[in-house]
């Protein structure tokens, strides 16, 4: 059975269903040192008395920094199609994302001054709590040896650098674009059989931008992780992004217009691309709140809501 925990500043807590709170007597201050120190969980869950109400605690992602950020790219059906590619012929790729773009369920996201183009991506984290060496054949069946905990994650991303550059890790890592939690919500192997039931969700001011269920993801986590072995190791703590469903900002403009831009010069088919692109009211914008929610119909896994509000990336000052 899964088992919500949250993190303050104060430390770790369990969250019932109901929001109230439960301290978790550990010293853990990572996310790894928590995982390993499953019997202070359990203890803390199983407590009859000391549950508060959260307060106005402020809520930190649930898994701490430095850590690996791997994220997939292109692993939902939906996202295939938004963007152009036939999703029965989409490969199984990896990229990385700096740890230090982490950030908390509740803190805001900063846009760079030079973006204009931000956009959103609601994706399943699967949070490790073994180490996953080089060449491992996981199964469904021993998944759960290596996954211990899922979380909400928003892969936060400037199209305006990642296309041009054909750059992922500078264009996803800057600060604040990697928010995480707000639960970090601990699994056993019964749970991770229910992966295929969780419905991710992700609205920008009310109106619901990305709407599906895991079950459309193209390579499931037990092949995702055997490919990822092949060539990395992930350690307890880490984190693994396992892509967004359609409904991003960003979509393919098409055959006819991809064909046309195809014969134009670089710098040209760029600044057509980017004029068109500017036009999308679906990009983000400072005043903007982005939620992000996965959980199942029945709430038997539910990893919480997260709340961004977007803010532009304050002025240098001349020097």
């Amino acid at each position: 059975m899964s088992t919500a925990v949250v993190r303050t500043r104060e430390g770790w807590w369990v969250q019932r269903a109901d929001g109230r709170v439960h301290p978790v007597g550990t010293g853990a201050a990572t996310t790894a040192e928590l995982l390993a120190d499953r019997s202070a969980v359990e203890e803390a869950e199983r407590s009859d008395d000391g549950w508060e109400d959260l307060g106005a605690r402020e809520l930190l992602s649930p898994v701490t920094t430095p850590c690996r950020v791997v994220a997939q790219m292109v692993n939902y059906r939906s996202h295939a199609i938004d963007s152009g590619f036939d999703p029965d012929l989409v490969p199984t790729t990896f990229f990385r994302k700096a740890s230090g773009s982490v950030s908390g369920p509740a803190e805001e996201i900063i846009r760079p001054g030079h973006v204009r183009l931000l956009d959103y991506e609601v994706e399943l984290g699967l949070v490790f709590g073994a180490s996953l060496p080089l060449d491992t054949d996981v199964t469904t069946a021993t998944l759960g040896r290596y996954v211990a905990a899922l979380v909400v994650a928003n892969d936060i991303s400037a199209r305006d650098v990642q296309l041009p550059k054909t750059q992922f890790y500078e264009s996803k890592s800057y600060p604040t674009f990697t928010p995480l939690g707000p639960r970090l919500l601990l699994v056993d192997g019964r749970d991770l059989a229910s992966l295929e039931r969780l419905r991710l969700v992700c609205a920008v001011n009310g109106e619901i931008r990305q709407d599906s269920s895991t079950a459309e993801m193209i390579t499931k986590p037990d092949r995702a992780l055997t490919a990822l072995a092949r060539f990395q190791t992930m350690a307890p703590g880490d984190v693994l992004l396992t892509g967004t469903p359609g409904g991003t900002a960003l979509r393919s403009p098409g055959k006819a217009l991809e064909l046309i831009g195809s014969l134009l010069p670089p710098d040209r088919k760029w600044k057509t691309f980017f004029a068109r692109q500017a036009k999308n009211p679906a990009y983000l914008k400072p005043g903007d709140l982005v939620t992000a929610s996965i959980s199942t119909p029945d709430g038997s896994l539910d990893l919480g809501t997260q709340q961004t509000p977007v803010r532009a990336a304050a002025a240098k000052a001349l020097s």
